[in-house]
């Protein structure tokens, strides 16, 4: 049962314009692709996808269980921004004494008229939050093609580098899916989206060298990925296969990559990894994958589980995946759940998708 003070905090932060949320999974947040930065004052804090128009809200804890509501911090579709629709995805990273968020939104160029016409951009701020003001009038980098949820990862020789999505829009892919696909008469053609590597300006200022591709869809169907990678399609819910939502991490020497993959709008999106020795890949799927999916065949109600982030225990002794899901309760929307995860013998693993209090 819920701490009825926490419910009673609830009712009273709504009144006052700050809400505080009781410590339950899930959350009592409607985010998409949360990313939660434990800051130098030590506080946690919470972005994602919604809740505000144009652009994106903040929520700070303690103790990650209570969540208030921090109000906005970021809007674009501004005269002055190059980032004008489908804002998703933000980071926010400290450096230095100041808040960098990367995001992801539809840039205001667009001679083709492309439907999908997403890139990655910086805002900066001198508080986590914000007000976030964008860094350029221009997107961070211009692959010539669709990108979205940017995620960065700052290595111990000081380097930096950015990693992610080529989106499926236009993007036909040939592999024994899409001849399984074609012969069931189910899509003519199935588009991908792939992860990217890329090594980041220190000054945020854009890339260095040309893209490096670090995950794909797996082409045969006997690939030990291929199964839950193709789910979406397989279960002819789309023409599309998603390999999205990266997030790297490090340990002991080895480098981690989580991603999505399935609609993110549907039951079947995933979580896996994938291990490297240097930061550009080459990556190998886990053998363990997916690390966190739908419950519902076990008797959960969780559903749609991710594009998760990674936070730590104050003392760093506790790693923690952040990811959004659905229940019965909760229909389309999406919200956050917070599990814990663990890394032994190299073998990643998360502790979910849990329902109770935490």
């Amino acid at each position: 049962m819920k701490n009825l003070l926490f419910v009673l905090a609830a009712l009273l932060g709504g009144c006052s314009g700050n809400r505080t949320f009781v410590p339950s999974n899930p959350l009592d947040v409607e985010l998409g692709d949360p990313y939660v930065l434990l800051a130098s004052d030590g506080r946690y804090y919470m972005y994602g996808t919604g809740g505000v128009r144009d652009g994106f809200g903040c929520y700070v804890s303690d103790d990650l269980t209570r969540w208030e509501y921090a109000g906005a911090v970021y809007r674009g579709n501004t005269p002055e921004s190059w980032a004008v629709a489908n804002f998703w995805a933000p980071e926010v990273y400290e450096r230095n004494g100041r808040f960098y968020m990367f995001f992801s939104a539809d840039w205001r160029e667009n001679p083709t008229g492309a439907l999908e016409n997403f890139r990655i951009g910086v805002a900066a701020s001198d508080s986590p939050t914000g007000p976030f003001v964008e860094i350029s009038d221009r997107p961070l980098f211009d692959p010539g093609y669709p990108v979205i949820d940017a995620n960065v990862f700052f290595d111990d020789d000081g380097r930096c580098y950015l990693y992610f999505s080529r989106c499926c829009y236009e993007h036909p892919v040939e592999s024994e899916v899409a001849d399984w696909a074609r012969e069931k008469g189910m899509f003519d053609r199935i588009e991908e989206s792939w992860v990217y590597g890329v090594e980041l300006e220190p000054d945020f200022s854009g890339v260095k060298g040309e893209p490096v591709l670090m995950l794909r869809p797996p082409v045969r169907m006997d690939d030990a990925q291929a199964e839950w990678e193709s789910r979406s399609v397989t279960s002819g819910e789309v023409n599309r296969r998603w390999t999205e939502g990266s997030f790297l991490l490090k340990d002991n020497g080895v480098y981690y990559m989580m991603y999505s993959a399935n609609f993110f709008g549907g039951a079947n999106y995933a979580v896996g990894y994938a291990t490297s020795d240097s930061p550009l890949g080459p990556f190998r799927k886990a053998d363990n994958n997916p690390v966190l999916q739908r419950n519902t065949a076990s008797g959960g109600t969780v559903t749609g589980t991710g594009h998760n982030s990674v936070t730590r225990s104050k003392d760093g002794k506790h790693l923690y995946c952040v990811y959004h899901g659905r229940t019965e309760a909760t229909g389309d929307e999406r919200v956050v759940f917070i599990d814990e995860m663990t890394i032994r013998d190299g073998r990643l693993t998360v502790q979910g998708p849990t329902t109770r209090e935490q």
